[in-house]
């Protein structure tokens, strides 16, 4: 009975995190290196949001380049699992949180994201908001589907990088 009750909560919580979030898709270690050296390299100035940050892979090539990283994930399993891979790194933060109802940190300089193309527009209007908000640039990096609408300044393979500047009020 306890198992029903156990394999009954898991899938509710899959359920969840599936229907409002991105698919978990991991990234491969040896393709992140290459991003990072070739499309922005990092530097310890440098705090990079992961939106949907699954298992923390991304989290942890961002510190061991010298940055600081802030993972947003809906899921508490994949939660659990990026803690634990990253429980002795001081530069990795791993929040459960609804990223579109997440304020980014002052500090930030640089979000990466699973681009889909369902959530392109929204995730557009959530940086350029974060950038006005913070009067600051903001560059984002994503994989997967370039952005409508929004030419991308590089890209290298299937990452995209793009700035936003704040809009003046």
């Amino acid at each position: 009975m306890v198992w029903t009750y156990i394999v009954g909560g898991v899938v509710v919580l899959l359920g969840f995190s599936a229907f409002f979030g991105a698919p978990y898709v991991p990234s491969r270690r040896r393709d992140l290196k290459r991003m990072f050296d070739e499309l922005y390299p990092l530097s310890a100035s440098d705090t990079v949001i992961d939106v949907g940050s699954g298992d923390g892979i991304i989290l942890r090539e961002v510190s061991r380049r010298g940055a600081k990283a802030v993972g947003y994930e809906i899921s508490p399993l994949l939660v659990a699992i990026s803690k634990w891979l990253s429980r002795q790194d001081k530069k990795v933060t791993v929040t459960m949180a609804n990223f579109w109802l997440a304020k980014f940190p002052k500090t930030t300089t640089v979000i990466y994201a699973f681009s889909v193309e369902r959530d392109a527009k929204k995730l557009t209007n959530k940086i350029q908001t974060e950038s006005t908000r913070l009067n600051k640039p903001l560059t984002l990096i994503c994989y997967g589907s370039p952005l409508p609408k929004k030419p991308a300044e590089r890209t290298f393979e299937a990452y995209h990088l793009y700035l936003f500047e704040p809009v003046k009020v």
